[in-house]
């Protein structure tokens, strides 16, 4: 456990400031490797022109002007998934919220209402002008790395743990974390140079 991160029930004012801003001092060091590794998988991933998929929001059925508007996706831009990440050109990190293959609304019996809605989703991201057989991401969330530990998204897939910005790479195991900068370099290596039949 490294210096700062627990405090003695003894400790005064002054020493109290002094283990803040020994935190501080660590998170922006933290925040700072992490942003590193974000501009690195960036490049790399933008050199070797790796597939892209299409981050977008959906759009709900509306009226507009007293007319019905159905479903649709608005694209937004292109990112690389990487694992339980989205990363955009910029080098803007997302949480991967829903993904769907952009595909033409179709005529057939439903048995399942989850099916239903998938396939409604696949129809909105046609009907926002997406190609059908695209891959989309929508629902992302946003994560930023320059507004330290209180702008990170609470229960998300990134967080400040011992003194790193780590990633949950499985979402459904609580101790599934990784540092982020080894985890992306992976990921953007596997993307860029992906095994031949993939």
């Amino acid at each position: 456990m490294r210096a700062g991160t627990l405090h003695s029930m003894s400790d005064g004012p002054g020493e109290a400031s002094a283990h803040a801003a020994g935190d501080a001092a660590f998170a922006d060091e933290a925040f700072a490797e992490a942003r590193a590794a974000v501009a690195a998988a960036t490049a790399r991933l933008a050199a070797a022109g790796a597939r892209r998929e299409v981050l977008a929001a959906y759009e709900p059925p509306r009226r507009r002007l007293g007319l019905p508007r159905a479903a649709r996706m608005r694209r937004l831009g292109e990112v690389w998934r990487l694992g339980s990440l989205l990363l955009d050109g910029d080098g803007r990190l997302y949480a991967v919220g829903r993904v769907v293959r952009a595909e033409a609304p179709a005529r057939r019996s439903v048995t399942a209402n989850a099916v239903a809605e998938q396939r409604a989703y696949r129809a909105a991201a046609v009907k926002g002008g997406i190609p059908a057989g695209e891959t989309v991401d929508f629902d992302a969330v946003p994560i930023p790395l320059d507004g330290g530990t209180a702008a990170l998204p609470a229960g998300g897939p990134v967080a400040l743990r011992d003194g790193r910005v780590m990633v949950r790479w499985n979402p459904s195991d609580p101790g599934a974390w990784t540092p982020l900068a080894g985890y992306l370099a992976e990921r953007a290596e596997l993307l860029a140079q992906p095994a031949p039949g993939t």
